[in-house]
């Protein structure tokens, strides 16, 4: 069985109902950030949309819980319905320690097994961290050879279950870093970040690596 980040775009007025899904299936480390669609009026006309705010959701899945969730989106807000929006699977490569997949996962059925995308050049890692402190979890990653980083501001919630499974209470107010780096330069990048930015520190991160097919704008990294 495999874990997946799962990605659900919807129009914030609908907000409450998707947190009330998540939380009666039992996702509780859910981090919500906000957004606007881009989409032009001759696109939006065909979709049926208008142009409205936009509100992402992740949280980590494995298969069986997808099932479920994706069946409640169905028939409680209609997400299979144009103009409502849209939810999809990322496939997690690695999580930075036993606890994080824990706190996680919560609780969900998972026997841990070996990616099935082992040929990927470049890795997505994301650090999920209390805000503040992207500068500090970026020199750590730099220090392992990471190029830049782009950063977004998240909420999270469910959160108060963290102390059960990371010994540690974490806030609200989250940050969300995403950073492309070579796959053979993601162990050391994790551990940096874990190392110097991780739960026994004030950042207080979580880090998961998400695999990449292919990329563009990494010419100089790929040279060296």
């Amino acid at each position: 069985m495999s874990i997946y980040m799962m990605m659900t775009i919807t129009k914030r007025s609908i907000g409450r109902r998707l947190d009330a899904i998540y939380e009666r299936n039992g996702l509780s480390a859910t981090f919500g950030m906000l957004a606007k669609g881009t989409a032009n009026s001759e696109m939006l006309d065909f979709l049926g949309m208008e142009v409205t705010e936009k509100l992402v959701m992740m949280s980590v899945v494995t298969d069986d819980m997808w099932k479920t969730v994706k069946k409640d989106l169905e028939k409680e807000i209609q997400i299979d319905v144009p103009g409502t929006g849209i939810a999809f699977l990322m496939p997690l490569s690695s999580i930075g320690g036993k606890k994080v997949l824990q706190f996680l996962i919560n609780g969900q059925k998972f026997e841990e097994e070996e990616s099935v995308m082992k040929n990927t050049v470049y890795e997505l890692i994301v650090v999920i961290a209390n805000h503040g402190h992207s500068e500090e979890i970026m020199d750590a990653a730099r220090e392992m050879g990471a190029g830049g980083g782009t950063v977004i501001h998240a909420k999270g919630t469910g959160l108060e279950k963290a102390e059960k499974f990371l010994g540690v209470s974490i806030e609200n107010e989250k940050e969300i870093i995403f950073i492309v780096t070579k796959a053979a330069d993601k162990n050391g990048i994790m551990k940096s970040i874990m190392e110097k930015a991780g739960l026994q520190s004030e950042a207080k991160s979580v880090v998961f690596s998400i695999p990449v097919t292919d990329t563009a704008g990494l010419r100089l990294q790929e040279i060296q």
